[in-house]
């Protein structure tokens, strides 16, 4: 296993750091250690916050301290095993790839040499791993994209992206959950609330879930505005190389 550094970060939070380079394994990892915390209950501990590399973990210094924190975190990162599998779950989104709700599309096929309906197809044939959520509320930074729909953002980004815009920025696409400003290439839209502060659980998904986009037609996004118990979620067996 790779070494694992535990940085500092003030008095009451430790970083774990597990790679320097994203990775999927590494992101298994982080995975695997926030599902240990979760179990084991560890006393003084408050909220993990996972990112690409690494995991924040922030603690009550006065019921737990840092080198006893550390040890604990050390043994249940121990108990991983390389390429052991488990399950995944992959939530199924509706996007309108058409007209005034992908914007964009067309100047992606442009700066790709591709079709739009190539672009499409290759964006909706993946199973998109949330490495982490950010920048928004359920905002999923999802790995995986073919590099052949790689696009540039937009070098003067938009004052206001509509709610459920889905985007290529860079190496990376998403969905942007608010309205908000923001500077990625638009190549759709979902009609899915990924979040809503009313429901129980705000956000749809979590880091480490998956994500596979499928195409829908105008008259079919007006007619599916779905909140969370309508879509389909399906727990696969997780691949590992």
């Amino acid at each position: 296993m790779e070494q694992i550094r535990f940085l500092p970060l003030g008095d009451s939070a430790v970083t774990v750091e597990f790679a320097k380079e994203i990775s999927e394994e590494a992101n298994r990892k982080i995975r695997f250690l926030a599902t240990q915390i979760e179990k084991e209950r560890i006393r003084g501990i408050q909220e993990v916050v996972p990112t690409f590399c690494s995991m924040t973990v922030y603690f009550d210094p006065l019921r737990i301290s840092r080198s006893k924190l550390e040890k604990k975190l050390l043994r249940l990162i121990e108990t991983y095993r390389e390429g052991s599998a488990g399950t995944r779950r992959v939530f199924l989104i509706p996007v309108c790839y058409e007209g005034a709700y992908a914007p964009d599309l067309e100047d992606v096929s442009k700066l790709t040499g591709l079709l739009p309906a190539e672009v499409i197809r290759i964006h909706s044939s993946t199973d998109y791993l949330i490495y982490m959520l950010g920048f928004l509320p359920g905002f999923p930074y999802l790995g995986g994209m073919d590099p052949r729909i790689e696009a540039a953002r937009l070098e003067t980004p938009r004052t206001v992206i509509p709610e459920g815009a889905v985007g290529i920025g860079g190496k990376q696409t998403g969905i942007y959950p608010l309205a908000s400003p923001g500077g990625w290439r638009l190549i759709g839209q979902t009609p899915v609330k990924v979040y809503d502060p009313a429901r129980e659980t705000p956000i749809l998904y979590r880091a480490g879930d998956y994500i596979r986009f499928f195409p829908i037609t105008p008259s079919e996004f007006e007619k599916c505005r779905l909140s969370a118990s309508e879509i389909e979620v399906r727990e696969e067996p997780e691949c590992t190389k």
